[in-house]
């Protein structure tokens, strides 16, 4: 059983008490996909200069975010970890030169579980996060998830989850998506069709409105999505499965990559 690599935007925090249409795909994609053994998630909340990975059998559920709604501080993901699965991620990063270390304790952060209580409400499915580093080139971000490309082929599901166009200064109360930002994903999304590598890893340069769509400070929001390209360089097929808006730019998508 080969999963896909995605791509998940995980939006605002608060998207883990809305009901709406991209809530509602994210379940409905949950039910479609084959169910995975495992699944390993590059988080953009999670940005280290070294590779760091969870090593636990437990998780603890991150409340990292502030001045939301109480319940926001309720919601519990009580998914189990796996250590087995970091020991053989971590191998095959240091395969491929890349030193990686198991972290205990630290849980799973927004980025990972506001995304999968809606895909995997059971938190039945092993969950390993992993860091990015967002001060990597993308061609170097890109290597990495190709160091797991295999691991699609034993039935574990790796995702990119962050934003790509995540920029919360320029955010509004919109129902329209600004053109902006309408235009870099569109040029993000014809590169994707057509696996264009180059265009990609110089998106800074060449895709418009680059700066206020990946802001400086922002960076890791976008990584993501290079990390899970990287794993599905075996096949280089991508679709994209979803796009909306929220506030104006907040940008909710989903690639798949095969």
């Amino acid at each position: 059983m080969t999963l896909p690599a995605l791509f998940i935007a995980h939006g605002s925090p608060m998207m883990a008490m809305e009901e709406n249409e991209y809530t509602r795909f994210l379940t409905d994609l949950g039910r479609e996909l084959p169910v995975p053994k495992a699944i390993a998630v590059f988080s953009a909340h999670w940005d280290e200069p070294n590779q760091r990975l969870t090593g636990d059998e437990k998780h603890e559920t991150m409340h990292d975010f502030y001045g939301f709604p109480e319940e926001m501080y309720r919601i519990k993901y009580p998914a189990p970890g796996s250590s087995a699965l970091a020991e053989d991620i971590a191998r095959r990063f240091e395969a491929g030169n890349l030193q990686a270390q198991a972290v205990h304790g630290r849980g799973l952060d927004h980025g990972v579980w506001v995304i999968l209580q809606m895909m995997y409400p059971n938190a039945d499915i092993p969950v390993v996060a992993l860091s990015v580093d967002s001060k990597r080139s993308p061609k170097e971000q890109y290597a990495i998830g190709v160091m797991l490309a295999e691991l699609r082929e034993e039935g574990i599901l790796i995702i990119g989850s962050g934003g790509l166009v995540h920029n919360l200064r320029m955010v509004h109360q919109s129902e329209e998506p600004d053109a902006w930002a309408v235009a870099f994903d569109e040029w993000i999304g014809a590169q994707l069709a057509d696996w264009n590598l180059p265009e990609l890893f110089a998106y800074d340069k060449k895709a418009p409105h680059a700066r206020e769509a990946v802001p400086s400070y922002g960076t890791e929001h976008f990584a993501p999505l290079f990390y899970a390209m990287g794993a599905a360089d075996n096949g280089r097929q991508a679709q994209r499965l979803f796009q909306a808006y929220q506030y104006g730019s907040l940008s909710l998508n989903c690639w798949s990559f095969k």
